[in-house]
């Protein structure tokens, strides 16, 4: 473990194994992070979050209560996460401060395993970023990300599938009616669904026509709606699209 001297670690702060925290860190009480971590210069958590193994915080990541980060995860620089709908600084008469612990009007965030988010993304409240989802850098990120979707954008909207490696595996291309969702119930994943914790709101994000990345031009068997087989043009896992949920064929052995 290595823990930079101007750091700032306060009380019942728990740091895993071989993790890294680095200058001008400030890591409020009750803060857990796991093993084999990377916090960088500059980076605030706030009380209570929960950040799992092997997951990098790169530098000036403003981290508040009620986030949960799975582990895996890649947090980009400058990206900032937020927790209340209606902020406000003081009661309605104006004569109190309202107080920074969590009560009533924190909303939660979870950033699944193997998610990343690009640099200087603002991710909303009461949402969950998915598996291996990826965020866009300079991304508005207001409702739920899929499982293994590339969103970006302000708001954030999927444009495509992106597989464990990173890469794109599938684009999607056109806009058709808005009536596919909710995102927020995140069916993946080998071997059953995943709903969304929280109480995300329901989304309704544009439903699109799916184009292999190598593809310029549609294909009939490339439909958004079922795409029974499509491996990764980098690593070669291979993946199927149903109704825009993603499942994994070829997951590695674990």
């Amino acid at each position: 473990m290595f823990i930079h001297p101007t750091a700032i670690i306060e009380e019942d702060v728990e740091i895993g194994a071989g993790t890294a925290i680095w200058d001008h860190v400030h890591i409020r009480r009750g803060a857990r992070i796991g093993e084999q971590c990377i916090i960088g210069e500059k980076t605030y958590i706030a009380y209570q979050v929960r950040i799992g193994n092997r997951v990098k915080i790169n530098a000036f990541v403003y981290i508040c209560a009620a986030v949960t980060i799975e582990d895996g995860v890649m947090v980009s620089a400058g990206t900032i996460f937020t927790n209340d709908r209606f902020p406000r600084a003081a009661t309605a008469d104006l004569k109190q401060l309202r107080p920074s612990e969590v009560d009533e009007h924190t909303r939660p965030t979870l950033v699944r395993e193997g998610a990343t988010i690009g640099a200087g993304c603002t991710i909303g409240n009461d949402l969950v970023i998915g598996r291996f989802a990826m965020v866009g850098m300079g991304s508005l990120v207001t409702k739920s990300a899929p499982d293994f979707h590339l969103v970006l954008g302000h708001p954030a909207v999927p444009v495509g599938c992106v597989c464990r490696c990173g890469q794109i595996f599938l684009r999607y291309s056109g806009v058709m009616p808005q009536s596919r969702g909710p995102w927020d119930k995140l069916q993946l994943v080998s071997g059953g669904t995943q709903e969304a914790s929280g109480q995300a709101e329901s989304l309704s994000y544009p439903a699109r026509q799916a184009v292999a990345p190598e593809t310029e031009a549609l294909h009939s068997s490339h439909s958004a709606d079922c795409i029974e087989e499509i491996a990764c043009p980098a690593c070669g896992l291979k993946y199927s699209v149903r109704n825009h949920v993603v499942e994994e064929l070829t997951p590695p052995l674990l």
